[in-house]
């Protein structure tokens, strides 16, 4: 039981600091620094390869397993996420040409309704 209470006060403490860190962060930077600390977690993939190379039963499998899985479902969530965010900040010159490539291309229509019209 003693062997206990160390590892369940430590992870008790750093919920409460996680929390308390995680609370005070402004809402316009929560995304930047979320997509960041996702992306760090390539760390927790490192752990689960050198935690399998010493399990032996099938339960650590299944928890290897698992945070494998979950670890790289972090990992590209965080890219995702900074992907999406950078996307934002891009430059719209692409989009003004298309938009304005179609309104030239519907004026040119007009003009050759007019002229259409006015020969008939």
């Amino acid at each position: 039981m003693s062997e206990l209470v160390t590892p369940i006060t430590l992870f008790v403490l750093a919920l409460l600091i996680g929390v308390e860190v995680i609370g005070k962060v402004p809402a316009t930077l929560h995304t930047p620094l979320m997509s960041g600390a996702n992306s760090i977690h390539g760390i927790v993939i490192v752990g689960v390869i050198i935690v399998a190379s010493q399990a032996h039963t099938p339960l650590a499998y299944v928890f290897i397993f698992l945070a494998a899985v979950l670890g790289t479902m972090n990992v590209v969530g965080g890219y995702v996420v900074t992907d999406r965010m950078l996307e934002m900040f891009k430059s719209s010159k692409t989009s003004k040409k298309t938009k304005s490539g179609s309104a030239e291309s519907a004026s040119d229509a007009a003009q050759a309704n007019k002229t259409q019209e006015g020969t008939k």
